[in-house]
């Protein structure tokens, strides 16, 4: 009888490292962490605290939330809803920067802002922004992490998006296993069917056989 390998219980294991929005959160982290030290006072100031933490928050929770959606999309679903309400703040946290330092938030449709854009675009880690950063006044600073933020969440949401489509689909852990187990009695059911099928059928010849056997014997007579 085959092993029953339809119904897997536990998913692949996603490569958080190689999740682009991952590699967006963890340069949103590092480039915090710059800005932090240029512009803001080293002590005495909880923005830093505050806003260090939410970066942090936003790639340690994409981490976590991938590696426990190998055994629940809930836990993944929720977790990675967790970063983007940590970079959501932080995005307020460099809005109020920009505000009360009477600094500009580029527009959209600005030349430099789709500059910015395309850069983040096609560049999700540090070391593109290392060279860059420490030419960077604040207001240039804060514009690029808004854009890498609002970017990251984008691509969250349509990655959360597929998550949920499959959670729908094919549930969570619980129904994987009912899944494996009711595929796996079914299996065995049908193996079993067989097995008595065939036993009819070898009762069945047999008795032929012995009639054939009793007619040759009778004929010697």
């Amino acid at each position: 009888m085959k092993s029953y390998t339809e119904g897997k219980i536990l998913r692949k294991a996603v490569v958080w490292k190689d999740l682009y929005f991952y590699r967006k959160s963890d340069t949103i982290y590092q480039l915090t962490v710059v800005f932090c030290k240029r512009f803001l006072p080293l002590h005495g100031d909880r923005t830093v605290d505050q806003m260090v933490q939410a970066a942090r928050s936003g790639k340690q929770n994409i981490v976590e939330g991938s590696e426990d959606g190998q055994t629940s999309s809930e836990m993944e679903i929720k977790l990675l809803n967790v970063a983007r309400g940590s970079l959501q703040e932080l995005r307020a946290d460099y809005h109020d920067y920009l505000n009360t330092h009477h600094l500009s938030l580029w527009p959209a449709d600005s030349e430099r802002q789709q500059r910015l854009r395309d850069f983040c675009h096609t560049h999700n880690d540090y070391d593109a922004y290392a060279p860059l950063v420490l030419k960077m006044n604040d207001e240039e600073m804060a514009n690029l992490l808004l854009t890498l933020c609002h970017q990251t969440d984008k691509m969250m949401c349509a990655y959360i998006e597929k998550l949920e489509q499959r959670f729908v689909k094919e549930g969570g852990i619980k129904e994987r296993m009912h899944a494996a187990r009711t595929g796996f009695r079914q299996q065995q059911d049908t193996y079993l069917r067989s097995l008595e099928a065939e036993i009819q059928r070898l009762k069945t010849e047999n008795v032929e056989l012995k009639q054939r056997i009793e007619e040759l014997e009778a004929r010697k007579l």
